[in-house]
């Protein structure tokens, strides 16, 4: 466990025994936001590859997809198992059976542990939530719902497309199943202060929530966001505001949360800015020391009769 927060590798080891780690996918799916279901262009800070590797655009199966992330994830890390994750664009954005097929594929890959199927809160029924609950009974599933903000305006200013409510729905739909939920959230969004990064994790601590991802804002090249940047509308975060405000989240965030990710992790040929963006190790090493120094550790500043101990689904 990270001294000062409780971080996802050690949520897995504890649970398998031995290093695991996630590989992304990409199922070739899409998203209600880009395919103009909802809106045309989809939100600001996303381009055509919605965070993905192109995978399934070259032709590469889901099961070849693992297998190379297997290889290359067990050198690097000495990993023994593996989560699939599909990770590109809204993953529960199609048929049952589609879904179906594809979640299949990914867990039949020997030293898959487990699936964790990225999507909005707006892209899930009570039919996909029935379908996950069936490889949850059998093995490690977590949904990871994309939320950036609690605040509807900040929702509209980045062309979300769903609103705080949407999200809550989908959290206690999925709470109903007994499937873990991890919530992905946004740093440095146009518009926001301080105060009201503090107000999104102080109502993320206050719902049924097991895990969080922060994520900075960075620009990358073909988005809104960037369009915005060149023409001064946007200015991004310095690391060191960054550094501060991560350590306030976390401090504001119940300690039995499992902490999946502290930073964006940008592909350098997209990345704009800002250029410390691509600093991942230092900006992380920064956070651990930022919180030695303030004598912050995760959950310290919420009030200790809302400390509730594991939520649904967690070995700890």
């Amino acid at each position: 466990m990270a001294d000062r927060y409780y971080d996802l590798n050690t949520y897995l080891r504890n649970r398998f025994g031995c290093r695991v780690q996630k590989i992304s996918l990409d199922a070739g799916l899409t998203c209600p936001n880009r395919d103009g279901t909802l809106s045309s262009g989809g939100c600001i800070y996303c381009n055509p590859r919605g965070s993905g590797t192109g995978a399934a655009g070259r032709g590469i199966s889901i099961t070849d997809q693992i297998l190379a992330g297997m290889a290359n994830l067990g050198r690097r890390y000495k990993a023994k198992k593996f989560i699939a994750y599909f990770q590109s664009f809204s993953n529960t954005y199609a048929p049952v059976e589609t879904l179906r097929h594809l979640y299949d594929e990914a867990v039949a890959v020997d030293g898959v542990v487990g699936l964790a199927v990225g999507t909005r809160p707006d892209c899930i029924s009570d039919d996909i939530l029935s379908l996950l609950k069936t490889y949850a009974d059998k093995t490690l599933v977590w949904i990871e719902y994309g939320l950036q903000s609690v605040h509807d305006d900040t929702l509209t200013r980045i062309n979300r497309g769903h609103d705080f409510a949407a999200f809550q729905s989908a959290v206690t739909a999925t709470n109903k199943q007994g499937i873990p939920v991890c919530v992905h959230v946004i740093l440095g969004l146009p518009g926001e202060t301080r105060a009201d990064m503090i107000e999104t994790a102080k109502k993320l601590a206050d719902m049924n929530i097991d895990g969080l991802k922060i994520h900075l804002l960075y620009v990358i090249r073909g988005t809104r966001l960037e369009e915005m940047y060149q023409n001064g509308k946007y200015v991004c975060m310095s690391q060191q505001e960054f550094v501060d405000i991560v350590c306030d989240f976390l401090a504001h965030t119940p300690d039995n949360v499992v902490i999946q990710r502290l930073t964006g992790d940008p592909h350098p040929e997209e990345l704009v800015a800002p250029d410390w963006a691509m600093r991942k190790t230092e900006t992380l090493r920064l956070i651990r020391e930022r919180l030695e120094q303030r004598n912050l550790r995760q959950g310290c500043l919420r009030d200790e009769t809302k400390q509730t101990g594991p939520k649904t689904g967690l070995t700890y």
